[in-house]
């Protein structure tokens, strides 16, 4: 799937090729990197002419939809008094705040406060580079100037109408590099033996680029047969025992901070496309929402996923809920033991924690401990003075 590829590839071997860890830094403590597109919200969550409030690492944002449904970002609090402008009035294409009425447009700047009119108006708040995309909407958190050259993610093939696409998520409780390394180990099949049955993966090899790292596998059931869930995901009929050379192909990157997951048929057709981002909500990063986009080739009969896609809801959320399990033990065991005392020896994940310390967030000064708001990007200035108006 992935032909000539220009970056190294290496195929999985012995003992040595087990590479050591290449930093000192601890990779539940580094933050993830805010110059990049994360998803904050699903489309549906903000209504026109509504408000909603969220968090990227702890920082409170507002999504605000318009009377003309577009959408824009700004800091979710009020100039004046701080409170949270979530909680106020979308009043065409502003918001205002409902403490005091003050308003403010899509790039922050106050534009009214009632009481004193439009003469002397203080300065307002940050606004954030939004986009909305396949039902997602997205925000850069980083600093703006970079947001209009930043990569915007790819999201596979959820707009395709020869796919059927899910939507899905929740709010985990683990740093977000555990999400990644959980859905790139494929070795961890076991932990869905009641789902899936007894399953072995293969690695076929794995490839590392500047900022991405990808390994591919297939898989041979070991015993029992295909449940009927797995079957729509795998596009395989249940109970056959496919030979090497038929067995589909599955591709795992992650792309910072982004991570896709493939299925491959052997005439390359795609028959699983899933992109997923974990977006940190607290300002430890303790604590992740997952946005995922699960895209399904449609059959040639068509209506036959249709009828079955609510089986195929019931599966991925079993396999879900079990890997949220895992992942929030692993950072349980972490905090309890104040370190990763785990000892990898699969190369890819070795591999996939060096790319994250490197691509993500520097580490803090002593600044960033300061308070609940040392870590914002102060764009505003003293307010003007209305003793005079």
């Amino acid at each position: 799937m992935h032909a000539a590829l220009p970056q190294q590839a290496q195929q999985e071997g012995g003992s040595n090729d087990v590479p050591t860890q290449r930093t000192t830094r601890d990779l539940r403590r580094v933050d993830i990197h805010p110059d990049h597109w994360y998803p904050l919200a699903w489309s549906r969550e903000v209504k026109r002419g509504k408000a909603h409030g969220v968090r990227f690492a702890g920082d409170p944002i507002v999504l605000v939809r318009t009377e003309s449904g577009r959408v824009f970002a700004l800091e979710d609090r009020c100039a004046h008094r701080q409170v949270p402008l979530h909680a106020g009035v979308v009043d065409g294409e502003s918001i205002r705040c409902c403490y005091h009425g003050w308003t403010y447009d899509c790039t922050g700047r106050c534009t009214d406060v009632p009481y004193l009119g439009r003469e002397r108006l203080p300065n307002g708040v940050r606004s954030y580079p939004c986009r909305e995309e396949a039902g997602l909407i997205f925000v850069f958190p980083g600093d703006p100037l970079l947001a209009a050259e930043a990569k915007f993610p790819d999201l596979g093939s959820a707009s395709d109408k020869a796919y059927k696409t899910r939507r899905f998520g929740r709010e985990v409780k683990c740093h977000y590099t555990f999400m990644h390394e959980n859905l790139m180990d494929m070795n961890h099949q076991f932990l869905h033996r009641r789902q899936m049955g007894s399953m072995r993966a293969r690695s076929l090899g794995r490839r590392r680029g500047e900022d991405w790292v990808e390994v591919d596998y297939t898989f041979a059931r070991e015993a029992g047969k295909q449940p009927i869930g797995e079957a729509l995901v795998f596009g395989q009929k249940r109970g056959t025992r496919p030979d090497d050379g038929n067995k589909d192909v599955m591709t795992i990157r992650t792309a910072y901070p982004y991570q896709t997951l493939k299925i491959c048929t052997k005439d390359e057709t795609m028959v699983m496309d899933l992109w997923i981002a974990y977006v940190p909500l607290d300002r430890e990063q303790r604590t992740n929402r997952t946005f995922g986009l699960l895209s399904i080739r449609r059959p040639k009969i068509g209506p036959l996923l249709d009828a079955a896609w609510p089986l195929l809801v019931w599966f991925t959320e079993r396999i879900f809920k079990e890997d949220r399990w895992i992942v929030e033990r692993e950072q349980e065991a972490h905090d309890r033991q104040g370190a990763d005392h785990n000892h990898e020896v699969f190369p890819v994940i070795n591999e996939l924690r060096a790319l994250l310390v490197e691509r993500g967030a520097p580490p803090r000064d002593a600044s960033a401990h300061a308070g609940p708001d040392s870590r914002r990007v102060h764009l505003i200035q003293p307010l003007t003075d209305l003793s005079a108006s």
